[in-house]
């Protein structure tokens, strides 16, 4: 059955569809010999599809997990610097899964991982709106006005963002800590936003996502999601 390249290659657990999309762009999928293009089709059954040169596997079973991302790795599959990545992390999962979504390098805290490129696709659209809550260490008081621009939207270089929600403020020393809920996912959003507004971050971890929370997982530690809460991130 035919399908948008894109979709062919999230399927199989090469990569999400989004990167998918980047590297047809780039040159790098071919089809039948030839350079594919965006928005082209193909069936696996039928068509030779290649990834630099290589031949696309076939859909692997899908595979859902919850990681506890330390500090100090990176959320790629590959990095040119040579930093430790997410799947140094992963010694005995077969299946080559990738993240849904980022956490920067100084950034702990919960990440998913998954083969299932609808899914991730899913969850990444901005039309969902999944919330994700953050545990936020500043330094200085955080002041009732800046908290409501917080709260209102904040003007970055690529735009005003959404509506956040801060909850759980309090003060300690020089630092405040609060928990932050956004549901966009624009690069170093969170530390972008208090960096703005004259708060420097000294600490930053995910809590949550969605329903989804770390328990009593232990940093660089991760688990299978269960049936129930795979069927949950879909109805998202």
């Amino acid at each position: 059955m035919e399908q948008r390249l894109q979709k062919l290659i999230a399927a199989s657990g090469f990569c999400s569809r989004r990167e998918a999309e980047t590297l047809i762009a780039a040159g790098r999928v071919g089809i039948d010999g030839r350079v594919a293009v965006l928005g082209e089709r193909g069936d696996p059954d039928v068509n030779s599809i290649t990834i630099d040169d290589k031949p696309l596997s076939r859909a692997e079973p899908h595979c859902y997990l919850l990681m506890h991302k330390p500090v100090g790795v990176v959320t790629t599959n590959r990095d040119p610097e040579g930093r430790p990545i997410v799947a140094d992390l992963l010694d005995d999962v077969q299946a080559r899964v990738f993240p849904v979504g980022r956490l920067d390098y100084n950034t702990s805290g919960l990440l998913l991982l998954t083969n299932d490129g609808e899914l991730a696709n899913q969850l990444a659209h901005p039309r969902h709106e999944v919330d994700k809550t953050y545990l936020v260490r500043v330094r200085g008081r955080l002041r009732r006005e800046d908290r409501q621009r917080l709260e209102q939207g904040v003007p970055l270089d690529d735009g005003l963002t959404a509506p956040a929600r801060v909850q759980r403020v309090r003060s300690r020393g020089s630092h405040t800590w609060f928990e932050i809920i956004i549901h966009e996912g624009r690069n170093r959003q969170v530390r972008r936003m208090c960096e703005k507004l004259g708060y420097p971050v000294s600490r930053l971890a995910r809590i949550s996502y969605d329903f989804l929370t770390l328990g009593e997982l232990e940093p660089g530690r991760y688990r299978h999601l269960t049936a129930d809460e795979v069927n949950r991130l879909k109805k998202t």
